[in-house]
C-alpha cells in the first residue's frame, strides 16, 4: 500500500551476475529510491516452477477459446436459470485498476448484480464507511509528505516498522530533523515500531473506542475545541460530545487498562500540539465496532480543527497495492465505480448513461462473509476468485472450505498453480503477475502509479482485464471491446468526469484525454486531478468543505462496543493476528523467495513468560489453538510457542500468513468466526477468544530436501509441518513421523535416488545423509527434543560440489561448524545474524543503529531490520549509553 516506486534494469554485460536487478525509484515521490525487505526481492517472487501456463477446465488443459467459452456458458446458464444474485465474483487488490473496473462494469452494469467483493473488505472498508459518514465521501485527506511535517504522530493498530517500513524510515528521519516530533503508539502489542516511541499505550485489546471518545471529552473540557472550525465546517459534535461524555480519565484509564498519568500525556499532547497526524491501521479496522473506532478517531480531528493543513489529519493506511484502486472503482459490493453510491438514484442513472449498458444494479451485493455464507447455503451457485486466496485470509477456514466444496461453479485466476483456494477451482485461468503486468495502481495517499511490464506473459497467461472482457463478449455483452490498458483506463477516468462538477472528490478529468504516450509515460500524481488542480492534489479539506449534502463534515456519535468473540472459561485467551516482518499476505509470492524466510521460518504463537509460567508451557511447545469455530480435527491449529514480554497477559499473538501450502497446521483462519462490523462488513481479525492445551510430540525432525516433498505425502505420513524455501532446497519442520518406517519413501517422493545413505542414531536421536556421488541431496535431524540448526550452515552444505569427511560427521553429529552458530538472521538484505550484532556492542564499542551499519551493514539498504537493532542495543547496553539514529546524539 506505500506504493513504491521501482527501477528494473535490464543488464546487458555478460559479466553481470543476474541479467535483471530491482532498484527503489530516487525520483518516485512513496519512496525516493528506497525499498524495504521484500521491495528489495521481488525478483526472488518470479519463480516460474510454480506457474499455472494454460487454461485448465475440469482438469483438462484447453485453449484460450475453450475456456472463455466455459466460464461464459455456465455463468449464463446460471443466471438463466437462477437469476444473477446466483453467481459472483471476489477480487483482490492484488489487481491493476484497469482490471479491478472491468471486472465491476461487467457485474453492476451487465449481469445485473452487485455480487462483486474484494479481499480489500477484509483491510480497509471499515475505513471507507468512516470516511463516507464523516466526509460524503472515502477521500484519505492526507499526503505522505504530512507524515514528515506533523509535531504528533499518532500509530493507532499498526506496526509500521514492520508492514510499511519506508514509511517508517521517513518518519524516523523526519524525527531526527524536528526535535518537537512525538511518536504515539496505540497498540495491546509492544511491536518493533515501539522501540520508537516516546509513549506507548498497551491498551486492553478493543478498547480504542473508550480511548478516543476519552480524548473528545478532553479536549472539550481543555480548550481543545476548535469553535471557529467546527462552526464552519462540522455537524454533529454535540452529539458526539454527549455519548463521549462518560469517558472521564479515570473511567478510560480504567477500562482500556492503562496508568491513569499516561492517557494524561497522550490527551495533553493531541491538545496542546497544532499539527496532529493520527495513522490508523488493521487494528483498528479489523473489528466487529471498525467503523465506530475510526469514527472516534475522526472525530477527534474534526472537533480540533486538525484536518486539512500540512502536518494534520486521519490517516487510514492500507496494506494492498491497489486496494485504493479497486476503492475508486467501485470493487466493494457496495459501492459504484467512481466514488458513487448504489442507494443514490442519480449516481445509479450517471453510471448506466456513462456505460449505456442494459441494466445497473440498484440493491447493494453481499459483503465478504456473507457471500460465502451464501455460497455454502447454495443460493449463490457460481463464483470467480480472481488474485486472492481465500481460503487463508478469510475467517472461519472451514464454513469457506465446505462453501467452495458445494458450489457448482468454481472459477479462479491466478498466476500461480496450486494454493489453498486453487484447490477448488472447476476452470483455472492463468492470469499474468507482477513483471508482466501492464496499467495503475493507487497507493494510501491516493497517488495513481504506473505498473509497466518488464517481461512478456509466461506461457499462455492473460492479463486480467483481457480475461474478464473475452468472458463478457462471450455472455454477449458490448462494452467490452478494449484493447490495451489505455483504452481501460481512458473510459474510467472519464467516467470519474462525466457530470462530476465539483460534486464528487474522485476526479481525474485532467488524466481523461491522455494519448498513448502519456499514458505509457504517466508520472506519479495524486487525484483529483482536473483543471483546478491539474497537477494534482496533496492534501483535501484545504477549504473546509466537505462532500456531505450541507457541505460540512459529519461527527459521528458512537459507544463503546466490547468485540463479540469475547472471552470465557471455555476460551479464556484473546487471539490478535497479523503481519510478520518479511512475509506478506498468503505467502504466495514471498513464500519461494528462500531470502524471505530466513527471518521467521515459521508461523509461531507468541504469548507473554507469565501465562505461560502459569500453564506450565515452556517456550518450543507445540500448543493446540482452538476457538469455537475449530472443534474438528480437520481445523486443527498448531503452534510452536514462543515467549514475549511484548504482550498484555491474557492476550496472544499469531501471524496470518501461513496456509495450507506452507504447514499442516498453521491457518489461523481456522480460529476467527463470522464477527464482522455491522456496517463495514469487516471481520474482527483481531480479537479471536480461544483455549490452549500443550500437544504431547513424540520425536521432532528438521528434514532438509533438495527437492519439494507432495502435499498428499505429507497429509498422509505427518502429524505436523511447515515447510520453509531456503536456498537450494526445502527445509520441513516436523512433528510426529516415523523415519525408519517412511524415510525411503519420503526420499523418492523427493525425487531423490541412488543415495548413499549415512546414519547415526542414539535411543534419544537419529542422524541421515543422503548422498549422490558426494552431493548433498537429503539431510534429517531427528530428536526427542526440538532443536534448531544454523540455516547458513544447512545452505553451504546444499550448495556444494562434494562435501568432506569433516563436514559428513558435523552433519552425523548433528553439531555445526562454529563459523556458522550465529544465532537468527536480523538484516536479511546482508545476512548479519545476532550473535555477530552482539559482539559489534559488547566488544567493538558500537553503540548506534549508525556504527552497527558501519561495522556489518545492517540497516544501511531496506531498514526493515532497524527497530530490531535499537531492540538489541536496548537489551545490551546500558540505556544512558545507547544513542539514536544520528551518531552522536544521545
Amino acid at each position: 500500500g506505500v506504493g513504491c516506486g521501482v527501477d528494473v534494469t535490464l543488464n546487458v554485460e555478460a559479466d553481470r551476475a543476474s541479467p535483471i536487478t530491482v532498484s527503489g525509484m530516487p525520483e518516485h515521490p512513496a519512496n525516493y529510491g528506497r525499498l524495504c525487505v521484500k521491495g528489495s526481492h521481488l525478483l526472488d517472487t518470479l519463480d516460474h516452477s510454480g506457474r499455472l501456463l494454460s487454461p485448465k477446465v475440469d482438469g483438462i488443459d484447453v485453449s484460450w477459446n475453450e475456456a472463455s467459452d466455459a466460464v461464459a456458458q455456465r455463468f449464463s446458464s446460471i443466471i438463466e436459470e437462477h437469476g444473477p444474485d446466483a453467481v459472483a465474483l471476489y477480487v483482490s487488490g492484488q489487481l491493476l485498476t484497469e482490471d479491478y473496473y472491468v471486472a465491476n462494469k461487467l457485474m453492476k452494469g451487465y449481469i445485473g448484480s452487485a455480487n462483486i467483493d474484494t479481499n480489500s473488505r477484509l483491510c480497509m472498508s471499515s475505513a471507507v464507511a468512516a470516511h463516507k459518514k464523516a466526509f460524503g465521501s472515502d477521500a484519505v485527506p492526507c499526503s505522505y509528505e504530512d507524515l514528515e511535517q506533523t509535531d504528533l504522530l499518532v500509530f493507532i493498530g499498526s506496526n509500521a516498522a514492520w508492514t510499511h517500513p519506508v514509511l517508517f524510515q521517513r518518519i524516523e528521519r523526519a524525527k531526527q530533523r524536528n526535535s518537537r516530533l512525538q511518536l504515539v503508539f496505540i497498540d495491546p502489542r509492544k511491536t518493533a515500531s515501539c522501540a520508537s516511541a516516546d509513549l506507548h499505550l498497551p491498551i486492553k485489546a478493543g478498547t480504542d473506542v473508550i480511548l478516543f471518545n476519552g480524548l473528545l471529552t478532553y479536549l472539550a473540557h481543555n480548550g481543545g475545541i476548535n469553535e471557529a472550525y467546527v462552526n464552519a465546517s462540522v455537524e454533529g459534535l454535540d452529539a458526539a460530545l454527549a455519548a463521549a461524555s462518560p469517558w472521564t480519565l479515570e473511567a478510560v484509564a480504567e477500562s482500556c487498562d492503562i496508568d491513569i498519568k499516561d492517557v494524561l500525556r497522550f490527551y495533553e499532547l493531541f491538545c496542546g500540539t497544532e499539527k496532529v497526524v493520527s495513522f490508523f491501521s488493521m487494528g483498528v479496522n479489523q473489528s466487529s465496532a471498525g467503523v465506530d473506532k475510526a469514527s472516534s478517531i475522526i472525530n477527534c480531528h474534526l472537533a480540533s480543527g486538525k484536518i486539512g493543513k500540512a502536518g494534520s489529519g486521519p490517516f487510514s493506511i492500507t496494506g494492498q497495492p491497489n486496494a485504493m484502486g479497486g476503492r475508486e472503482v467501485g470493487g466493494l459490493a457496495n459501492l459504484l465505480a467512481a466514488h458513487m453510491d448504489i442507494d443514490n438514484a442519480s449516481h445509479r442513472q450517471i453510471v448506466q448513461d456513462y456505460w449505456s449498458s442494459p441494466t445497473i444494479v440498484d440493491q447493494p451485493g453481499l459483503k465478504a462473509v456473507d457471500l460465502f455464507k451464501r455460497i455454502g447455503s447454495g443460493e449463490v451457485k457460481a463464483v470467480w476468485i480472481i488474485a486472492t486466496n481465500p481460503l487463508v485470509s478469510m475467517p472461519n477456514r472451514t464454513e469457506v472450505e465446505e462453501a467452495l466444496e458445494k458450489c457448482e461453479l468454481v472459477v479462479v485466476s491466478d498466476y500461480v498453480s496450486s494454493n489453498d483456494t486453487m484447490a477448488y477451482a472447476d476452470i483455472k485461468l492463468p492470469a499474468t503477475s507482477w513483471s508482466e503486468k501492464d496499467g495503475t495502481v493507487t497507493n494510501s495517499e491516493r497517488r495513481i502509479s504506473r505498473q509497466r511490464a518488464f517481461l512478456p506473459p509466461l506461457g499462455e497467461a492473460r492479463h486480467d482485464w483481457k480475461i474478464i472482457c473475452d468472458v463478457a463478449r462471450k455472455m454477449g455483452f458490448s462494452g467490452f471491446d478494449f484493447n490495451n490498458p489505455h483504452e481501460v483506463f481512458l473510459e474510467y477516468a472519464g467516467l470519474t468526469a462525466y457530470k462530476n462538477n465539483g460534486t464528487r472528490d474522485l476526479d481525474l478529468s485532467g488524466l481523461s484525454q491522455l494519448t498513448d504516450e502519456e499514458y505509457e509515460d504517466l508520472s506519479p500524481v495524486q487525484w483529483p486531478v482536473n483543471a483546478s488542480n491539474p497537477h494534482g492534489t496533496k492534501r483535501l479539506f484545504v477549504d473546509g468543505k466537505y462532500f456531505t449534502g450541507s457541505g460540512k463534515a459529519q461527527c459521528s456519535a458512537v459507544d463503546y462496543r466490547a468485540p463479540l468473540q469475547g472471552v470465557s472459561s471455555d476460551y479464556p485467551f484473546v487471539l490478535n493476528s497479523g503481519r510478520m516482518r518479511d512475509q506478506w499476505h498468503t505467502m504466495t509470492r514471498t513464500g519461494v523467495s528462500s531470502e524471505l524466510s530466513q527471518h521467521t521460518e515459521e508461523a509461531l504463537l507468541y504469548m507473554h513468560p507469565d501465562d505461560a509460567a502459569a500453564l506450565g508451557f515452556s517456550e518450543d511447545d507445540y500448543v493446540r489453538v482452538q476457538s469455537a469455530v475449530s472443534t474438528s480435527s480437520s481445523s486443527q491449529v498448531i503452534l510452536p510457542l514462543k515467549l514475549d514480554d511484548g504482550l498484555r497477559q491474557g492476550e496472544l499473538f499469531a501471524p496470518i500468513h501461513w496456509g495450507k501450502q506452507w504447514a499442516s497446521s498453521s491457518s489461523v483462519a481456522h480460529l476467527f468466526s463470522d464477527a464482522r462490523d455491522p456496517v463495514s462488513g469487516q471481520p474482527e481479525l483481531k480479537h479471536a477468544a480461544v483455549s490452549l492445551t500443550v500437544c504431547e510430540i513424540k520425536q521432532y525432525a528438521y528434514l532438509v530436501v533438495r527437492n519439494e516433498l507432495p502435499l498428499q505425502f505429507l497429509s498422509e505420513h505427518v502429524d505436523v509441518w511447515t515447510k520453509a524455501a531456503i536456498r537450494g532446497a526445502y527445509a520441513y519442520r516436523i512433528a510426529n513421523f516415523e523415519w525408519k518406517a517412511t524415510l525411503d519413501s519420503a526420499l523418492k517422493q523427493a525425487d531423490i535416488k541412488n543415495c548413499e545413505l549415512m546414519s547415526h542414531s542414539s535411543a534419544r536421536m537419529t542422524r541421515i545423509l543422503a548422498l549422490n556421488e558426494g552431493v548433498v541431496e537429503a539431510i534429517v535431524f531427528s530428536d526427542q527434543d526440538r532443536r534448531s540448526y544454523p540455516r547458513s550452515w544447512i545452505e553451504n552444505l546444499f550448495k556444494q560440489n562434494s562435501i568432506s569427511d569433516e563436514q559428513t560427521r558435523s552433519v552425523l553429529g548433528g553439531h555445526a561448524d562454529a563459523a556458522f552458530e550465529q544465532g537468527r538472521v536480523v538484516c536479511s538484505c546482508f545476512k548479519v545474524c545476532e550473535n555477530s550484532i552482539r559482539k559489534a556492542i559488547e566488544e567493538q564499542g558500537c553503540s548506534s543503529i549508525d556504527a552497527l551499519g558501519s561495522m556489518l551493514n545492517c540497516g544501511t539498504n531496506c531498514g526493515s531490520c532497524k527497530s530490531e537493532l535499537k531492540q538489541i542495543l536496548a537489551e545490551t547496553l546500558d540505556p544512558a549509553t545507547v544513542l539514536t539514529l544520528e551518531e552522536g546524539v544521545a
